[in-house]
């Protein structure tokens, strides 16, 4: 409590200095003259301007021009003494608290309410995981120390409650006070302009509901769910009510559009911005005496299981990326939650994911497939969501299985190879032909010479990922956190930023809504400490892809007598069995033992022993080639690729005002294709200026191609089967 109102006091002492800070940016301030429909115009045009200009799939919310502030959620820092329920139980019983115990966090009487009918309600909930709290009464929230205080507070003055008030972060500047007026004032101002299906004639409702195949969905359902349409944009607007008066706090606007093949593509947009959207889309109508939920993964699915079966539904905010856990206690009446996030293999791993959280006993999956689409798509095929729904099979498992069990995971696998194969690089479209994609609960192991660009790669890597929606945690202990993300930002503009300064805050704003955070470790740590932030990370922020630069910064010397390739050992033990169990895809670089700089890397040449190699679903080199005269030559390889064994290298050419890693063009380097045995077996050459000397060892080398059966990705590839012609 005295921490709070500490930073609080130094806020305003900080806001109150800061307007007489001399090196203070100034920014155009025509975005606050606008009404908040022409606001909202500028922001989803500028949306969809960055949607065309990064590709499919990519579309980032609250692009307007902003005012500079620090976010400090972007740093993943464990706390110095995690807390565990049993000792939650313990302070508690110690301060005379009663409590019941849920499914996913510890039930207690409020005490930020003096009223005697609120004070046995039990609205007060502490998560088990984390020892974070919130009061459903105040909506106040804080950490395990923070309720600490409140209750040492409250016995030392002899006080039955305490106000909510004290928890108050610090105070907030002129500039977040407007910005946030701003909002609001944006918000209702498009609700207000808004209007419901009811009121707009039946041809015009139709084309509507045509447009985003939401024909089946009556007039009732959607008026029951307070949806509206926007008509200057032709958009859904679904309402965020909370809080004890029910008010609006939030809203979002879902747009369609038709693409190649008559399929429909949504776009959202958040207000607030999407990391502070914390809507339970439809829970407004589901009653204290509901003790069963379906849990769907996008608004218009929650309306169509809401219609069919009139089961209480509700909808997730950020879909199947995120079930952040502020959002646990809100499901804890349910004795019976029914997952059903989509129809593709991404919603049913995020199902798996987040029964975890939920308490696995009390959840059933609906198993995507032919027969069992996402909701809406059931609806309109007329299918029978109710029986689909008591057919979900429950998240709980032995610790053996028949293939009777696994029978329909794998016909699953077989029907949608192409999602099993995971998310697609868009920047390294050869890496896709290799390993065909990222995939969850993997271990990648990296390596590379010194000085060859690892990190700079990796970095790339991981933002081509993230820019999907892949949720990202970076533990970067060689470089700090400042120089890795003007890395990332440098590679995310594709611009040299420090020649374009007056860009800087543009690009800024799009990096600053990617899912992506940072530990703050730098330096040597311990394996233990860093396996905690992990853990914590993938909880509270569903991690999918954590990257470790490097190894060698966790091999401590605080030990030793220990065998360092024992030690190193027992940490790619400790993340392949986390990669695993938390189905989280690990990226380990390691640094290669010394070679000579004229032989290229190998799968040995990894440091330490072997089970990096044994352990690590793929190995990926990055080889450089030193000349004298100009830049080496890079090129990545894969050397093992345990999802279906395809391996094999390509070249890179790094550009240096971005900092990125492309594969060259074809006008620089042609490939060609090289007659085999097989009429569809290929092998690509590069075709660069050599002397005669390399030109007559080209020739040997193409006839040896022509009387080999070639492949199209080799197992080990060798310079023997590359061909330099002139």
């Amino acid at each position: 409590m005295w921490r709070s109102l500490l930073l609080e006091s130094t806020a305003c002492l900080r806001q109150v200095a800061g307007t007489r800070f001399p090196y203070q940016r100034h920014f155009s301030s025509f975005y606050n003259l606008r009404s908040p429909v022409q606001s909202f115009h500028y922001r989803l045009a500028n949306s969809l301007y960055i949607l065309n200009a990064r590709g499919p799939g990519f579309f980032l919310t609250h692009n307007g021009l902003r005012t500079y502030k620090k976010d400090t959620n972007s740093n993943v820092e464990f706390p110095l003494s995690p807390i565990t329920v049993t000792e939650i139980k313990h302070y508690l019983r110690s301060k005379d608290i009663p409590f019941h115990d849920g499914y996913s966090c510890l039930h207690i009487p409020s005490i930020f309410t003096d009223s005697p009918s609120q004070s046995n309600s039990f609205s007060l909930f502490i998560d088990k995981t984390t020892g974070q709290f919130l009061c459903k009464d105040t909506l106040a929230e804080g950490s395990w120390e923070d309720l600490q205080d409140c209750l040492e507070v409250m016995q030392k003055e002899g006080k039955g409650f305490i106000s909510p008030n004290i928890l108050m972060p610090y105070a907030e500047s002129v500039e977040e006070q407007e910005d946030r007026k701003r909002e609001f004032n944006e918000v209702q101002g498009i609700w207000s302009s808004s209007v419901l299906f009811a009121d707009l004639p039946d041809d015009e409702a139709q084309l509507i509901k045509t447009m985003f195949q939401i024909t089946k969905i009556s007039n009732a359902t959607l008026k029951r769910f307070g949806v509206k349409l926007f008509k200057p944009t032709k958009s859904l607007v679904f309402p965020w009510v909370g809080g004890p008066d029910s008010s609006l706090k939030g809203i979002k606007l879902l747009s369609a559009q038709r693409t190649d093949g008559d399929k429909v593509t949504y776009n959202e947009a958040t207000f607030p911005k999407l990391s502070s959207y914390y809507s339970l889309f439809g829970l407004t109508l589901i009653s204290r005496m509901d003790s069963e939920v379906v849990l769907t993964g996008h608004e218009l699915d929650c309306l169509a299981v809401s219609q069919a079966t009139g089961l209480p539904s509700v909808a997730l905010p950020r879909g199947v990326s995120c079930l952040p856990p502020i959002l646990l206690p809100y499901l804890e009446q349910f004795k019976r939650v029914t997952l059903w996030l989509g129809g593709d293999i991404r919603s049913w791993e995020a199902s798996k994911i987040f029964s975890r959280k939920l308490a696995m006993k009390r959840c059933s999956l609906v198993r995507p497939g032919e027969y069992q689409p996402q909701p809406l798509e059931a609806l309109v095929q007329n299918k029978n969501l109710s029986r689909i729904i008591k057919g979900s099979i429950p998240a709980s498992h032995k610790s053996i299985v028949s293939f009777k069990q696994l029978r329909e995971d794998v016909y699953g696998e077989l029907l949608n190879t192409d999602q099993v194969a995971g998310v697609k690089w868009t920047r390294f479209p050869e890496l896709n032909r290799i390993l065909k994609g990222h995939r969850k609960g993997e271990l990648t192991v990296f390596t590379g010479p010194t000085g060859s660009g690892k990190t700079t790669f990796i970095s790339e890597l991981a933002l081509d990922l993230c820019m999907q929606g892949v949720n990202t945690l970076w533990g970067s202990f060689e470089i700090n956190n400042v120089r890795l993300a003007k890395i990332m930002l440098t590679q995310f503009a594709m611009e040299r930023l420090e020649d374009n300064l007056e860009k800087y805050d543009f690009w800024a704003d799009k990096f600053e809504e990617l899912p992506l955070y940072f530990m703050t470790f730098h330096g040597q740590q311990n394996i233990k400490t860093v396996l905690d932030t992990m853990e914590h990370a993938v909880y509270l922020y569903d991690i999918n892809h954590i990257i470790i630069d490097n190894l060698q910064f966790m091999m401590g010397q605080e030990n030793l007598s220990v065998d360092k390739f024992a030690v190193q050992d027992h940490i790619i033990g400790v993340f392949r069995k986390f990669a695993t169990n938390s189905s989280c895809h690990v990226t380990l670089i390691i640094h290669p033992r010394k070679e000579e700089d004229d032989r290229e890397l190998q799968t040995a040449s990894i440091f330490g022993s072997a089970k990096a190699s044994q352990e690590a679903d793929n190995v990926l080199i990055l080889q450089e080639k030193k000349l004298v005269t100009c830049p080496g030559r890079r090129s990545l390889q894969v050397t093992k690729n345990r999802f279906d064994g395809d391996v094999g290298i390509f070249p890179l050419d790094f550009i240096k005002a971005s900092l990125t890693f492309s594969t060259p063009s074809k006008g620089k380097h042609k490939l060609r294709k090289v007659a085999g045995k097989s009429e569809n077996e290929e092998d690509v050459q590069l075709n660069t200026a050599a002397s005669s000397k390399a030109e007559a060892k080209g020739g040997k080398a193409e006839k040896v191609t022509k009387t080999t059966k070639t492949q199209r990705t080799q197992k080990n590839p060798t310079n023997k089967n590359e061909t330099i012609q002139k």
